[in-house]
């Protein structure tokens, strides 16, 4: 009798098939058996690619950030790096925002995503930062940067005044401007590059 056939497994297809899950079911996706029953192997099989699942989450977090670019912060000046690699992160992890709760709640050791930050260290102390400003930093871009893809994975107006014009108008007008812009995305792409410019505005130390 035939055995039965099952996908290849590779630590790639295991990672991919973890991320399927996380995009459909959050955090929860994240599963050893999950993972398993859905590339329809016993979960034994899993360790003989992933030693644990502290390692499948890093295998997820390599395969969002790995569209992550930082070669702007090598290769242009500060600012305009600083604005590239940014886009590009919102970029990569707007296609997967129910990752963002996973891969905050672990330690990140991933080495595609330790080279973007050892770009971005480089960088920033071209421009003067010195080692003990580097963590935080790339923290204030990266608590921004997921903050607004958060947001851009919720309603897309937060905040709806009418009923209330009499007693806050000003904020009643700025609400009615939305009208203006894509019915899908309003604010969150405008808010992302206000911030981000005001961000930039400030990156380099003082003094």
């Amino acid at each position: 009798m035939p055995r039965p056939s099952h996908p290849k497994l590779s630590r790639e297809a295991i990672a991919r098939a973890t991320l399927a899950l996380v995009d459909r079911d959050g955090p929860d996706g994240a599963s050893i058996r999950r993972v398993a029953d859905r590339l329809n192997v016993h979960p034994t099989s899993l360790y003989n690619h992933v030693p644990n699942l502290a390692a499948l989450i890093e295998d997820v977090r390599a395969l969002v950030s790995a569209r992550i670019d930082s070669t702007g912060l090598r290769e242009r000046d500060w600012e305009e790096g600083l604005a590239l690699w940014a886009r590009s992160y919102r970029d990569a992890f707007r296609r997967h925002p129910k990752t963002i709760p996973l891969l905050m709640s672990h330690r990140s050791s991933a080495p595609s995503l330790m080279s973007q930050y050892e770009d971005f260290a480089r960088a920033a102390e071209r421009v003067g930062w010195t080692s003990d400003d580097i963590l935080p930093l790339l923290t204030a871009f990266e608590s921004f940067i997921l903050g607004s893809v958060l947001d851009m994975s919720g309603p897309s107006v937060m905040f709806d005044p009418t009923g209330q014009e009499e007693t806050v108008p000003r904020f009643a007008a700025a609400y009615a401007t939305l009208e203006r812009y894509d019915p899908v995305d309003p604010v969150a792409t405008r808010a992302f590059e206000l911030g981000l410019s005001l961000l930039i505005a400030g990156a380099r130390p003082r003094g």
